[in-house]
Protein backbone atom coordinates (compact mmCIF):
# COMPACT_ATOMS: atom_id res chain seq x y z
CA UNK A 1 0.00 0.00 0.00
CA UNK A 2 1.18 3.50 -0.80
CA UNK A 3 0.84 6.78 1.20
CA UNK A 4 1.50 9.65 0.11
CA UNK A 5 1.72 12.64 2.54
CA UNK A 6 1.83 16.44 1.52
CA UNK A 7 3.20 19.14 4.05
CA UNK A 8 3.93 22.96 3.86
CA UNK A 9 1.17 24.22 3.00
CA UNK A 10 -0.18 27.55 4.14
CA UNK A 11 -0.84 30.79 4.13
CA UNK A 12 0.94 33.46 2.85
CA UNK A 13 0.84 37.50 1.33
CA UNK A 14 1.04 37.87 -2.37
CA UNK A 15 4.63 37.82 -3.51
CA UNK A 16 5.68 35.19 -0.29
CA UNK A 17 6.97 31.61 -1.24
CA UNK A 18 6.35 28.24 0.18
CA UNK A 19 7.43 24.88 -0.16
CA UNK A 20 5.29 21.88 -0.52
CA UNK A 21 6.87 18.48 0.66
CA UNK A 22 5.39 15.00 -0.92
CA UNK A 23 6.92 11.73 1.40
CA UNK A 24 5.99 8.30 -0.41
CA UNK A 25 5.56 5.72 2.33
CA UNK A 26 6.17 2.41 0.57
CA UNK A 27 9.88 1.28 0.01
CA UNK A 28 9.48 0.34 -3.12
CA UNK A 29 9.80 4.35 -3.82
CA UNK A 30 13.55 4.04 -3.11
CA UNK A 31 13.76 0.68 -5.10
CA UNK A 32 12.30 1.91 -8.16
CA UNK A 33 11.67 5.10 -10.08
CA UNK A 34 8.97 6.23 -9.97
CA UNK A 35 6.78 9.75 -11.46
CA UNK A 36 5.64 12.08 -8.73
CA UNK A 37 3.19 14.73 -9.80
CA UNK A 38 1.45 18.29 -8.00
CA UNK A 39 -1.70 18.95 -8.79
CA UNK A 40 -4.25 21.71 -7.38
CA UNK A 41 -7.75 22.28 -7.30
CA UNK A 42 -8.75 26.37 -6.29
CA UNK A 43 -12.27 26.85 -5.04
CA UNK A 44 -14.99 26.10 -7.65
CA UNK A 45 -13.21 24.37 -10.49
CA UNK A 46 -11.65 21.56 -11.50
CA UNK A 47 -8.24 19.77 -10.31
CA UNK A 48 -5.52 20.75 -12.76
CA UNK A 49 -1.76 19.15 -12.92
CA UNK A 50 1.06 21.37 -12.04
CA UNK A 51 4.41 19.44 -12.38
CA UNK A 52 5.56 16.45 -12.44
CA UNK A 53 9.14 14.61 -12.26
CA UNK A 54 10.86 11.24 -12.36
CA UNK A 55 11.79 10.24 -8.64
CA UNK A 56 15.64 9.52 -9.99
CA UNK A 57 15.49 13.05 -11.22
CA UNK A 58 15.86 12.28 -15.16
CA UNK A 59 13.40 14.58 -16.42
CA UNK A 60 10.30 16.83 -15.05
CA UNK A 61 7.49 18.71 -16.86
CA UNK A 62 4.92 21.52 -16.06
CA UNK A 63 1.68 21.89 -17.15
CA UNK A 64 2.06 25.82 -18.05
CA UNK A 65 4.51 27.38 -18.96
CA UNK A 66 3.83 30.22 -17.17
CA UNK A 67 4.22 28.31 -14.11
CA UNK A 68 8.05 27.31 -14.24
CA UNK A 69 9.12 31.13 -14.10
CA UNK A 70 7.64 30.61 -10.67
CA UNK A 71 7.52 27.07 -9.49
CA UNK A 72 10.15 24.68 -9.74
CA UNK A 73 9.26 20.84 -8.80
CA UNK A 74 12.50 18.63 -7.31
CA UNK A 75 13.08 15.52 -5.59
CA UNK A 76 14.98 14.65 -2.58
CA UNK A 77 17.98 12.26 -3.11
CA UNK A 78 16.29 9.72 -0.83
CA UNK A 79 13.70 9.50 -3.94
CA UNK A 80 10.43 8.97 -1.71
CA UNK A 81 10.20 12.95 -1.63
CA UNK A 82 9.39 15.22 -3.88
CA UNK A 83 9.40 18.78 -3.07
CA UNK A 84 7.41 22.21 -4.96
CA UNK A 85 8.87 25.55 -4.50
CA UNK A 86 6.39 28.25 -5.30
CA UNK A 87 7.47 31.75 -5.15
CA UNK A 88 6.37 34.77 -5.68
CA UNK A 89 2.44 33.46 -5.03
CA UNK A 90 -0.62 34.80 -5.98
CA UNK A 91 -3.98 34.88 -5.33
CA UNK A 92 -4.52 32.79 -8.00
CA UNK A 93 -2.83 29.96 -6.64
CA UNK A 94 -5.04 29.63 -3.86
CA UNK A 95 -5.63 25.88 -4.06
CA UNK A 96 -5.79 22.16 -2.35
CA UNK A 97 -2.15 21.13 -3.70
CA UNK A 98 -2.41 17.43 -3.83
CA UNK A 99 0.45 14.88 -4.55
CA UNK A 100 0.15 11.75 -6.61
CA UNK A 101 2.35 9.08 -8.04
CA UNK A 102 2.39 6.32 -10.84
CA UNK A 103 5.08 4.34 -12.46
CA UNK A 104 5.49 6.25 -15.81
CA UNK A 105 4.88 10.25 -16.13
CA UNK A 106 2.17 10.23 -19.03
CA UNK A 107 0.96 13.86 -19.00
CA UNK A 108 -1.49 15.38 -16.10
CA UNK A 109 -4.67 13.62 -16.63
CA UNK A 110 -6.05 12.51 -13.26
CA UNK A 111 -6.39 8.71 -14.22
CA UNK A 112 -1.93 8.80 -15.22
CA UNK A 113 -1.86 8.07 -11.02
CA UNK A 114 -2.73 5.52 -8.78
CA UNK A 115 -1.90 6.93 -5.64
CA UNK A 116 -3.14 10.23 -4.31
CA UNK A 117 -2.30 12.44 -0.90
CA UNK A 118 -5.33 14.40 1.10
CA UNK A 119 -3.97 17.78 0.04
CA UNK A 120 -2.27 20.29 1.71
CA UNK A 121 -4.15 23.76 1.42
CA UNK A 122 -2.36 26.99 -0.10
CA UNK A 123 -3.89 30.39 0.49
CA UNK A 124 -2.57 33.60 -1.29
CA UNK A 125 -3.99 36.78 0.65
CA UNK A 126 -3.53 40.14 2.01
Amino acid sequence: QVHLVESGGGSVQPGGSLRLYCAASASEFTRSTFCMAWFRQAPGKEREGVANIYTDGSVSYYADDSLKDRFTISRADAKNTVYLQMDGLKPDDTALYYCAADRFCMGFGETNYGYWGQGTQVTVST
